[in-house]
């Protein structure tokens, strides 16, 4: 499988233009770009703008009906993805280094990180600020590229517009997104019924999920109003809450129970929870001599 560590053996690949830059490469798609490939690794964060775009991959895809779309795609450090297009299409496409990223931290926003699943569809008004923002990039890029804090100033603003139209998608298309929130939330429920591995994690039901953690946080928060750690953390300590009133364990046999590996911590946490330690939760409700 072939891996591109860099932007110019990848636009070469594609049949982009040679990028000016090795951290920022920002273009437009040409008419002879590559519309087949098997699957292949990038080493770099990819922000791909495209519109006329028909893809049998994309959810609402018909087969006897075939409609073009337009929509924003990202492609993160790491992650395969392969493509086959029965036809051309049109767009921009902005590469990040990993290095820019890590250097520049307040350009990193969760939904780079969100993996090749999940394509942000654009309504018209959107479409037309993506455009601009991507032509006033492209225009700085090539004539002053010298000026980087322009460059930098500009992908944030593009970066942070995306973001804003993916919380708008997460609200607006509730048939895809709630069953996400009631799948996490049915594991979460089903979390201590059978063999544990520990206290639950974002990245334990990510996985099981097959998403992104942060993804998966930024549904949940939309939907709930509150982090996906949040919630895990609530769960837990109402099993914590039922198991000191309704069993005879120990405060210590309760913690491994839950998936504590230290006493201690399972009474700051629940402390942290409730405002009461685990001792006093019992004598309020009269549970302990």
């Amino acid at each position: 499988m072939n891996t591109f560590k860099d932007f110019i053996s990848f636009n070469n690949y594609v049949g982009l233009a040679a990028p000016l830059n090795d951290h920022i490469d920002v273009g437009t798609y040409p008419d002879k770009t590559r519309l087949k490939s098997e699957a292949v690794f990038i080493d770099f964060y990819r922000v791909s703008f495209k519109t006329n775009y028909i893809n049998s991959d994309l959810p609402g895809y018909d087969s006897e009906n075939p409609k073009p779309i337009t929509a924003v795609f990202f492609n993160n450090p790491g992650s395969a993805y392969e493509w086959d297009l029965d036809d051309k299409f049109e767009g921009y496409y902005l590469h990040l280094s990993r290095d820019l990223i890590d250097k520049h931290r307040y350009l990193f926003q969760n939904y780079l990180e969100y993996g090749y699943h999940e394509a942000l569809f654009l309504t018209k008004e959107e479409e037309t600020e993506v455009i601009n923002l991507y032509q006033f990039l492209i225009k700085h890029y090539r004539n002053n590229l010298e000026n980087y804090n322009v460059l930098l100033a500009s992908i944030n603003l593009i970066l942070n517009m995306v973001e804003s139209y993916y919380r708008r998608q997460f609200k607006t298309d509730i048939k895809v997104y709630s069953p996400i929130v009631s799948e996490f939330q049915q594991l979460l429920r089903d979390y201590y019924k059978g063999p544990i591995e520990g206290i639950p994690t974002v990245h334990y039901f990510a996985e099981k999920m097959h998403l992104t953690p942060n993804y998966l946080g930024d549904v949940i928060k939309t939907y709930t109003h509150k982090s996906t750690i949040e919630t895990i953390h609530e769960h837990v300590a109402e099993s914590a809450k039922t198991l000191l009133k309704e069993s005879s364990l120990s405060n210590t046999e309760i913690a491994f129970e839950l998936g504590f590996d230290y006493p201690n911590y399972f009474a700051r946490f629940f402390k942290k929870q409730t405002q009461l330690t685990p001792k006093q939760f019992r004598a309020k409700f009269k549970l302990i001599d």
